[in-house]
């Protein structure tokens, strides 16, 4: 039997094939427009995200937000998920075991989806979506095609939150995003309403 939105959440939910399943508070799923041409990748929950059960809902959501906003994006009409469903202890990065554990539950999302686009922010999304090898530094901007999608990665908003000299070239990058949005996706109103 095809996926449903319903029934895979439903399954996600119930998963326990790492050990941070048994210390969430809220199963981070996804959030936004289960019709988008445009998914975001991040690479896990933090504390808000496990509190309130929705990904980049923090300080890096709200500048995630904001990079949105600078390119006329609006989050409602895009897809946000991450590469682990549930918050590693202490924010910590995702162990290769929890990747590999959770990565079906992503591509189950992504079948679903559908997206022309996928955006990964920062190094592990990009890691696990683009190539194992993936360099955030020297190749953050670049284009790769996968299956008919484009795919890009940028720095992660925390990461940004950290080091604002990060930002110039991060600008240029969603720059580049907007352009390529507008070339790929049939829908052109990507904006707020």
């Amino acid at each position: 039997m095809p996926d449903t939105w319903e029934t895979l959440e439903r399954e996600c939910n119930g998963c326990r094939a790492c050990p941070l399943g048994a210390g969430r508070q809220h199963l981070v799923f996804g959030d936004g427009s289960r019709t988008a041409e445009i998914m975001f990748i991040g690479e896990g929950p933090g504390q808000r995200e496990d509190e309130q059960g929705l990904p980049f809902v923090g300080p890096a959501g709200q500048l995630l937000n904001d990079m949105m906003e600078i390119i006329g994006l609006d989050r409602s009409k895009v897809y946000i998920a991450n590469i682990v469903k549930c918050r590693p202890p202490g924010n910590r990065d995702p162990l290769n075991t929890e990747r590999d554990a959770c990565l079906p539950w992503l591509r189950r999302q992504t079948a679903l989806l559908r997206p022309k686009m996928i955006v990964c922010l920062g190094r592990i999304a990009a890691q696990a979506v683009i190539k194992p090898e993936f360099r955030i530094t020297k190749e953050h901007g670049h284009w790769f095609r996968k299956a008919g999608v484009w795919i890009t990665a940028i720095y992660h908003p925390s990461a940004l939150l950290r080091d604002v000299y990060k930002r110039p070239e991060t600008f240029v990058d969603l720059k580049a995003i907007q352009a390529k949005a507008r070339e790929i996706c049939e829908r052109t109103d990507l904006s707020t309403p």
